[in-house]
Order: C-alpha cells, then sequence, then structure tokens
C-alpha cells in the first residue's frame, strides 16, 4: 500500500462524495461549499479536472446514472442534471427554510438513492436517513445528529451508516430486492475523530475517513483496525475506489472550519489525494433512476 499524496491542483473547500464512473472513466465528486460537481480523469495518482458545474446553493452528493446522467443533492432537493446539461429538479427532501441541509448520499446495490441530511444552526438529534426511489421517499432513520456516509457489504445483505457527531458506523440487514432494512445496530464506536465518509472494499473491510484525525482507517468485518493511512490534512471527508482495477483510494479533503495556523501547517489541506491499495474495492451500482 502507497501513502497517499496530493492528487489535484485545484484546492476545495470541502471536497466529499467521489463516485467511480467506469463507463466513462472519470471521478466526480462535488465541492459542498462552493455548490460545485467536478469530473476528473485519473492520471497515474494525479486527478485531472475536465468539468465543473456549479449549482444554486450547497450540493451533498453526485452520482451517475449508466448511461451518464447525473443525480446531485442539492441543498434541499435532489437534482437531475441531463446528458444535454438541462436540469430538473427532483424530489424535495428539506423542507422549504428548514435549518438543515442534503449531505452524503450513494446508491444501494439495486440503484436505488439514499441520502441524508446535517444541521446548520444549533444541533441536532432528529436529522434524517432516507431511500428515494420509484416509490418515492422512505425515511429509514430520523434520529440522526449527522447523516453521512454509506457502503454495502460486497454481497449486499448489509449496509453501513455513519451518525458522525455521535462518532458510530451503524449495520443493518438489507434486502437488496426491496430496498428494506433491519433492525440497526453499532458496528463501530470512535474514540478520536469523528467518522465521515466510507467505502466497501472486496474483502469486507470497511474503510473510514476521520475527520479531524487526518486519516483513513481500515476496519475488519469484526470492527478492528487494521490498517491507518495518515492524510497531510486534518479534515480527510471521505473515500472511493477508483480506476479500472478498483484499486486507487481516492481521498477528499477540506479547508472548511481550519484556522490560519492550521492551514499553515497543512498546506495540503482541500486537495484530493490518492493511495494504492493491495484489496480492490466493492463497485457502487449506477443510480437507476426515480
Amino acid at each position: 500500500m502507497s501513502t497517499p499524496t496530493p492528487a489535484t491542483t485545484e484546492v476545495h473547500r470541502l471536497a466529499e462524495g467521489p463516485f467511480w464512473d467506469a463507463a466513462r472513466e472519470r471521478l466526480l465528486w462535488v465541492d459542498i461549499e462552493a455548490g460545485a460537481v467536478l469530473m476528473g480523469a485519473l492520471d497515474g495518482g494525479a486527478l485531472r479536472v475536465l468539468e465543473r458545474h456549479g449549482f444554486d446553493g450547497m450540493v451533498g452528493a453526485v452520482v451517475a446514472a449508466e448511461d451518464g446522467t447525473l443525480l446531485v443533492a442539492g441543498q434541499e432537493s435532489l437534482v437531475v442534471q441531463h446528458l444535454d446539461g438541462s436540469r430538473e429538479v427532483g424530489p424535495r427532501i428539506v423542507p422549504s427554510g428548514a435549518r438543515r441541509r442534503l449531505n452524503d448520499g450513494s446508491t444501494d446495490p439495486a440503484g436505488r438513492f439514499l441520502v441524508g441530511t446535517l444541521p446548520l444552526g444549533d444541533p441536532s438529534e432528529s436529522e434524517v436517513l432516507v431511500r428515494v426511489d420509484g416509490a418515492g421517499v422512505t425515511e429509514i432513520d430520523a434520529d440522526l445528529t449527522l447523516s453521512n456516509g454509506l457502503a454495502w457489504s460486497p454481497d449486499g445483505s448489509r449496509m453501513y451508516s455513519v451518525d458522525t457527531e455521535r462518532q458510530l458506523v451503524y449495520v443493518r440487514e438489507y434486502d437488496a430486492a426491496t430496498g428494506e432494512t433491519g433492525e440497526r445496530r453499532v458496528h463501530l464506536r470512535l474514540e478520536r475523530g469523528h467518522p465521515d465518509g466510507i467505502a466497501m472494499d472486496a474483502e469486507e473491510h470497511l474503510w473510514v475517513a476521520v475527520w479531524g484525525e487526518g486519516e483513513v482507517r481500515r476496519y475488519s468485518p469484526t470492527g478492528e483496525v487494521v490498517e491507518r493511512l495518515r492524510v497531510p490534512a486534518p479534515h480527510s471527508s471521505c473515500v472511493a475506489f477508483a480506476g479500472p482495477d478498483l484499486r486507487t483510494l481516492v481521498i477528499t479533503t477540506g479547508t472548511s472550519q481550519l484556522d490560519d495556523e492550521q492551514l499553515a501547517a497543512h498546506p495540503d489541506s482541500g486537495r484530493l489525494f490518492t493511495a494504492r491499495v493491495d484489496v480492490p474495492g466493492v463497485p457502487v451500482p449506477y443510480w437507476a433512476g426515480f
């Protein structure tokens, strides 16, 4: 396994949500606070930005459909960006004017989109995680402090989800055919740092970006830390597997909430990083549509 190295020249306020679009050999990600969706090409360990699309308000996540159509978690609603560049506002998740926004989202094994919320004002214990498909918007959780990363086991039978402020990663049984979930239970409880974005590898080890620690940790199926990657950016926000062999680990970071002293000590904060890993990741499915 290699050491994470900076992959972009562009510095982001809060990069998040990397998604590998294998059919087009491109990486998608967002800069949440800049309201931007970015697309880049991998060139060895470097990422070259190909396109950047601006949105009104903040954006929490982006995924692609098989034909390249984008589904974007806007500040309060989902937005579909069609291949011709036109946009269509999809389901509203956050009530208009509520002091919260959409955050991390991902596709389940059948291509349904799941997305959660976080508070923009006072601390909360009523943030939600929802599933969005042809049946509409279905609530999964409604008691979170800050809904974050999502991942599924290689066989699709278990779902992992993050509640960042509680420093918890949950697991539950998952029926990929219906989207129905089993009882939620604690899988990981972090003592230092806050779990943010997550990704699953082919050996069912969970990779967790730890916000505030400048670290990515690989956890065994039984919850033990088996590897740690140090990232020279305190706010490591998310991880994803990219490249034709899914063995390039992409790590997003941000400059948001860092003071001048921290930025001087960690000048690569806000860049994306890459590292080569020994075990490939589990492909994240394309979005199947509403």
